[in-house]
């Protein structure tokens, strides 16, 4: 069985702080579990992750959150608080597209796109933007992606016209479905100094071995590449981390977790025999 899709944000030492920080914003902000490594927690109708992964992987605005916010008053409230100590990169104003629409990076470069009124299954929404290399191929990776998952599609597209600012026939917005949770994409033809990176991954947790094997080598193909302890790059340069659902159970038994974590990080892919073997050993 594929579970829910887990945004997770790399920090550098910062992840405890950092969900702090959100739990005094967001009212629906829902505690799940922590350790010095991981804090987990429900907000906007799906599941996050910060993980103390050290310095290195920096968030960087490939990846930004959708807010669909309804109430004006609320916008400004969040807004300030997000972008105090941050950096506002379209100012909260009225647009085309929304009366009330910005976005900035927090003080932790987590990307944040507040909006009014924006129609989707969940309040957060992931925001995947395909640039550099991957300019024009935000459509062929929606297409890969809804393939893959269960209960998944593409919501719709919009194109760049000619006269637009970009690329005529790029993706202007297009929403999709993972496994019923949503995201957005775009194309961007501008010089962009990032692209995707560690700092924002998506985290794929399936029961089975089979499972395991079939996202692993399904997301990699041909032209990704494979890391350590679960973690992979797709032919877009996205990062996915594909976990076994034991592996929380383990990790939250304070006579176990100590087996796992010298089991997986031994690992490529996930091996459960493997893994079940380290922790339920005498």
């Amino acid at each position: 069985m594929t579970h829910e899709i887990t945004s997770c944000l790399w920090f550098d030492g910062k992840a405890h702080e950092a969900a702090a920080f959100y739990q005094s914003i967001f009212s629906d902000f829902t505690p799940i579990s922590e350790n010095p490594f991981a804090v987990n927690y429900r907000m906007g109708g799906r599941r996050f992750m910060h993980l103390n992964g050290g310095p290195g992987y920096p968030i960087n605005s490939s990846v930004s959150f959708f807010m669909n916010l309804e109430d004006e008053d609320e916008i400004h409230r969040v807004w300030e608080k997000l972008s105090n100590g941050g950096q506002i990169l379209m100012p909260l104003n009225t647009y085309p597209w929304s009366p009330q629409y910005g976005w900035c990076a927090d003080r932790y470069g987590v990307n944040w796109q507040l909006m009014k009124n924006h129609e989707s299954r969940t309040a957060v929404l992931p925001a995947l933007m395909f640039c550099q290399g991957n300019n024009g191929k935000a459509e062929e990776a929606l297409k890969f992606y809804t393939s893959l998952f269960p209960n998944s599609s593409i919501v719709n597209i919009s194109r760049y016209e000619k006269g637009e600012p970009d690329v005529e026939g790029n993706i202007k917005y297009a929403q999709f479905e993972l496994n019923q949770l949503p995201f957005t994409a775009m194309d961007s033809s501008m010089p962009h100094a990032f692209t995707f990176s560690e700092g924002v991954s998506f985290t794929v947790a399936v029961d089975t071995q089979e499972e395991i094997d079939f996202y692993w080598t399904s997301l990699i193909g041909t032209q990704g590449s494979p890391g350590k302890c679960g973690w992979l790059k797709d032919a877009y340069g996205l990062s996915w981390q594909v976990v076994p659902t034991c592996l929380a159970t383990f990790m939250s038994n304070p006579a176990t977790a100590p087996k796992a974590t010298y089991a997986f990080l031994q690992m490529t892919k996930f091996d459960i025999a493997a893994l079940e073997k380290a922790c339920l050993a005498d």
